[in-house]
């Protein structure tokens, strides 16, 4: 896909589906805090251990997040500062926005596994 000025839009699109699951938003978010093991994830986002893995691969694959071992452990951290900063201007456009990105028809609800736009209401007729 390709914006009106012909730059490719694939790899934003990639970087904003990558940080659009919860479970990796949320990593992210504490990544953003300073370095952690897996354990200190799973505690601090109450997150299984295998899903915290999963999700560390992705982002790992990314190159947002990378890792240093000492020991038998490794140590968690975002790759580039201009993470910090996207956080921070999301943030604050959320805060300018008020309640309109959560309460979007698309996508602000939680997935539930349906489209709420195709239901009828009780009593309506199609």
């Amino acid at each position: 896909m390709l914006d009106c000025c012909g730059r490719d839009l694939s790899p934003a699109v990639a970087l904003f589906r990558s940080l659009g699951d919860p479970a990796r938003l949320a990593i992210v978010r504490r990544l953003a805090e300073g370095e952690a093991r897996v354990v200190d994830l799973t505690r601090a986002l109450g997150l299984a251990q295998s899903t915290v893995s999963q999700h560390l691969a992705c982002l790992r694959d990314c190159r947002l997040i990378d890792y240093r071992t000492e020991g038998r452990q490794s140590f968690y951290s975002l790759t580039r500062p201009e993470l910090i900063d996207l956080l921070g201007s999301t943030e604050a456009l959320l805060a300018e926005t008020g309640d309109a990105v959560a309460l979007c028809p698309v996508y602000g609800e939680p997935d539930t596994g349906h489209d709420t736009r195709a239901e009828v209401p009780a009593g309506v007729t199609s």
